[in-house]
């Protein structure tokens, strides 16, 4: 149960001297539970002001005071409030999500507790900064509790990434940017007035719904076209030049540019990859290489093919980054799921990459919707869909992955052609992805079904635990890649283009998907 599991992580972690505990949005009894428990097992504890941080800036300040760790009381991108989804993470001391061997040792620690102990009478004021200290009965030294501010720590490190008198002048000068920022009544309203507001001089209305509230007002913080509606409106009136969104912790965001052009996550990180020379933190320190997970397009790859530099495919979930960035082999990473970031923390970071466009537009003096058409031009370009079917029967679910597995398994499947329209798909290669670790050797199976075509199209099947509500979630992902420079400047917005192109790869996944899983597929409608 949770008190079990909170007890686990703190023994597995049990130190005298320091951890970070992070409180939005939670019922009063938890966190007041949570402090009970750590102030018996932990020394020093550090909490954001009124109880929140975002999850970018917890990586950041466990790595600045070197903390052994943190708990993150979070929602993510899910519906919040006491009927929607709660979870808790463990950051550990690199600032990023816990290892698998991590979870297994706080797994194995639980199967074993057989007690815990808590101070019931501690009582913790989390509107004041600052420093308050408890004498325990068990403790030969106080227990510390610090109060912190949300934003400065953060902000600090933002101030030696980015040239912020660049992107100043691009919200303020004579031809100055509007922008469009929705912060999803989440926890990174605080960071957008303060960050792009107070110290980039954005109008303050250029920053809506910053107010963080239990249940993101009634609406899954999910920055994407389904739920950011409102900021997608906006954009779509040609008012606004660049707009954004974040999720609930501030680690996954949207961009778009004028008139509603949508930036697709997979082209985003490719073209940061293509631009990082634009920010003074990659110019002094260089780059090192690229990371992404392997249901995330290929678009990064031929960037770092260009480049000459290192790209790491591993399977889905951001605790796989951390090993490449910590042995210095990778300088930026991300996931076709709203979320990327760089090795000045170990976990993706919302504001960090709004930060980035910023500062690309700001050296290239071009909207977002040039430099995405000239990026195609340059590598091509990648059509990217995913679909989700979300709260299956899990054992049909399994059981249809399983029979998709042993057909792309065959070996008379590699020799396959299939015929969708005028266009000839045939198959190059098909697996269950698995991932080595280069770093520590440490081996992750069956991590999605992947069809690779000669033409660079792929489809990945993939079984996913984080799906909103109960029920297994299967997530198909297909993409194809048009070199062709004039192929990929025809007028459209980014997404209407897309659905032209994946009905082609559609049927064929139809084909795979359904065909040969009947019995199953008619126990998931």
């Amino acid at each position: 149960n949770l008190i079990s599991y909170l007890s686990s992580i703190l023994k597995t972690s049990k130190s005298s001297t320091k951890t970070i505990l992070v409180t939005p949005w939670t019922d009063v009894q938890l966190t007041l539970l949570l402090f009970n428990i750590c102030a018996v097992q932990i020394g020093r504890l550090v909490i954001g002001h009124n109880g929140l941080l975002s999850t970018p800036a917890v990586s950041c300040i466990i790595r600045k005071i070197k903390a052994i760790g943190g708990i993150i009381l979070t929602a993510s991108h899910n519906p919040g409030g006491p009927g929607g989804d709660f979870g808790i993470k463990f950051n550990v001391a690199n600032g990023g999500p816990s290892p698998d061997t991590v979870m297994e040792r706080i797994y194995q620690v639980s199967r074993t507790l057989e007690e815990y102990a808590i101070c019931p009478d501690l009582h913790i004021d989390l509107s004041r900064l600052g420093r308050q200290e408890f004498d325990l009965e068990n403790k030969f030294k106080p227990f510390r509790v610090e109060i912190v501010d949300s934003v400065d720590v953060y902000l600090q490190l933002l101030r030696n990434i980015f040239d912020f008198n660049a992107i100043k002048s691009l919200l303020t000068g004579p031809d100055q940017l509007k922008i469009h920022i929705d912060a999803m009544n989440g926890v990174m309203g605080p960071y957008v007035r303060r960050i792009l507001c107070d110290e980039l001089g954005a109008p303050a209305n250029s920053a809506v719904n910053c107010v963080p509230l239990e249940d993101f007002g009634g609406r899954p913080p999910e920055p994407n076209l389904t739920y950011a509606t409102s900021l997608v409106d906006a954009m779509k009136g040609g008012d606004f030049g660049f707009g954004a969104a974040f999720d609930a912790d501030g680690d996954r965001y949207m961009i778009l540019g004028e008139n509603g052009f949508f930036v697709n996550p997979s082209d985003s990180v490719a073209i940061m990859a293509a631009n990082l020379s634009t920010i003074p933190y990659f110019r002094q320190l260089g780059i090192k290489g690229f990371a992404r997970s392997m249901a995330t397009s290929t678009a990064l790859d031929r960037v770092a093919k260009a480049m000459k530099l290192s790209l790491y495919e591993t399977p889905t979930g951001w605790r796989y980054f951390g090993n490449l960035m910590d042995s210095g082999r990778c300088s930026l990473c991300g996931e076709e799921s709203f979320g990327t970031g760089s090795d000045h923390i170990r976990e993706k970071d919302g504001l960090w990459s709004v930060l980035v466009w910023l500062s690309i537009m700001a050296a290239r003096k071009q909207g977002v919707e040039q430099i995405n058409r000239e990026h195609w031009a340059k590598f091509g370009r990648n059509y990217f869909c995913r679909f989700d079917y979300e709260g299956l029967d899990p054992r049909a679910a399994f059981y249809l992955m399983k029979d998709l597995e042993s057909v792309i398994a065959d070996k008379a499947f590699t020799s396959q052609k299939f015929a969708v329209g005028d266009h000839i798909y045939s198959v190059e290669r098909a697996d269950n992805f698995e991932y080595i670790d280069p770093v520590d050797g440490t081996v992750a199976r069956n991590q999605g079904l992947r069809i690779v075509f000669t033409d660079a199209s792929r489809l990945v099947f993939r079984m996913s635990g984080s799906g909103a509500g109960t029920g297994a979630t299967i997530r198909i992902y297909a993409e194809s890649c048009e070199r062709d420079p004039r192929e990929t400047q025809q007028r459209d917005t980014g997404t209407e283009e897309v659905f032209k192109r994946q009905p082609m790869l559609f049927y064929l996944c139809n084909s795979l998907f359904v065909k040969d899983n009947e019995k199953h597929c008619n126990k998931l409608q």
